[in-house]
């Protein structure tokens, strides 16, 4: 079997559904698990109608789940005949589930609730998008992800039990090709063993990695906007270049430091078991794409650039003057949790220890306030960071250009500056 991956833009309108069909038409006869995202930006809908349920304001809640319904129509409109389709009894039944929710008492815990509601987004779209499906001939079945993908307790950012997860597909999931061609799954959603989970914002990537791993797919494709992975966000940087080839290593690499093509997670069970990943673009299937698999003997033929903008710098001394030591380093780290601090970069010297963090993530005054009794905090705001994989002085002079460098860090293959405009 293939794995297959359509995200939100993909399946963001009947036209788009439309192509998801024509795509899989060229995959024929073929065994193919398919995960699909919420249509278009449902899902940003759908943290809405969370907040309002959080804050029990029914009005809006009913408002919003409204929006939801009435955008789903006119894409149901379009794709089916007449209104007397079951898929209208399907999506109806999943949208008073969620109008029912509204009704039950709230747990003391956001994150819980969160995973309860979010995942109404890939429900619908799954459903649309298998019933289109089977009424266009293929042969094709819904399932639900949270039979499948078995996790523990961490609400928004479940782990999955690797074990009871193989074990469910294996019992589950591939028998169902016996008599059928095409399973279409929901990405984002699992479950323990009581409720639904999910395994952090743009898993659906991460869902299609652990399909592939259970299923033992020849291989996952991962459909996008864009013709494969290029070396550089084009909103940040001109003339970008296709990877045609990268190892999972490098894939690794560039999602760490903040590539956005393929969520961080997904290469590492692919990886495991050998399992290449494909990614191409739904726009031109018939175009080759970017292959990423075990061989590392492409990765430095083209330098890769990550841009992080709205960087915050913090440094941070101790009042004492004593060194930036363990014992420091310690304290230092137990009080940037307090904050929920993502670091993106850090360094020391005898006496400063220095971090960037997301500015749109960051409370600086809470940065400011877990630290006031014992250290001097300084910050500068609107940095910019910029990651090169397989750098040379000419491809730091061309991102520099007109910049001042505020730190820079570099090993054999990756350099990382900080800067700010001139």
């Amino acid at each position: 079997m293939k794995v297959f991956k359509f995200g939100g833009a993909s399946v963001k309108d009947a036209q788009a559904v439309k192509n998801v069909a024509r795509i899989l038409s060229l995959y024929d006869g073929e065994k193919l698990g398919i995960v699909i995202s919420a249509m278009g930006k449902t899902t940003n809908a759908m943290e809405k109608v969370i907040d309002a349920y959080w804050i029990k304001d029914e009005v809006l809640f009913q408002d919003l789940v409204e929006e939801i319904r009435q955008f789903h129509y006119e894409i149901m409109d379009v794709l089916f005949s007449d209104r007397e389709s079951k898929v209208f009894d399907a999506v109806d039944q999943v949208l008073r589930d969620l109008g029912e929710r509204f009704k039950e008492d709230r747990s003391g815990s956001y994150d819980f609730e969160y995973d309860q509601l979010v995942g109404f987004g890939e429900l619908i779209s799954t459903k649309i998008v298998s019933f289109f499906l089977i009424e266009s001939g293929f042969s094709a079945k819904w399932m639900d992800a949270r039979t499948l993908i078995q996790t523990n307790n961490i609400f928004r950012e479940a782990e999955v039990d690797w074990e009871q997860t193989e074990h469910n597909f294996q019992s589950k999931f591939v028998p169902e090709f016996d008599g059928t061609d095409i399973l279409v799954t929901q990405g984002f959603i699992g479950a323990n063993s009581s409720s639904t989970t999910t395994l952090g914002r743009e898993g659906s990537d991460f869902t299609a990695g652990i399909v592939a791993y259970c299923c033992n797919a020849d291989n996952v494709t991962i459909w996008k906007d864009v013709p494969g992975m290029l070396n550089a966000d084009p909103k940040w940087f001109d003339h970008t270049v296709k990877l045609d080839q990268i190892s999972f290593r490098e894939a690794i690499e560039l999602s760490y430091y903040g590539a956005s093509v393929i969520h961080p997670k997904t290469v590492k069970p692919l990886q495991n078991k050998r399992i290449s990943l494909h990614v191409k673009s739904f726009l031109d299937p018939s175009a080759e794409g970017t292959v990423i698999q075990e061989s590392t003997t492409s990765d430095h033929l083209v330098p890769s650039f990550i841009f992080k903008m709205n960087q915050v710098l913090f440094s941070i001394s101790p009042k004492d003057f004593s060194f930036i030591v363990e014992k420091n380093l310690s304290d230092i780290f137990a009080r940037l949790s307090k904050a929920n601090a993502k670091i993106n970069l850090m360094q020391n010297s005898a006496l400063k220890f220095s971090i960037l963090l997301d500015g749109d993530k960051v409370d600086s005054s809470q940065i400011l306030e877990v630290f006031k009794d014992s250290y001097d905090v300084k910050f500068n705001e609107g940095l910019e960071l910029v990651t090169i994989r397989h750098y040379d002085q000419a491809t730091i002079d061309r991102v520099t250009e007109g910049k001042e460098i505020l730190l820079q860090q570099k090993t054999r293959e990756t350099a990382r500056l900080i800067v700010k405009q001139k």
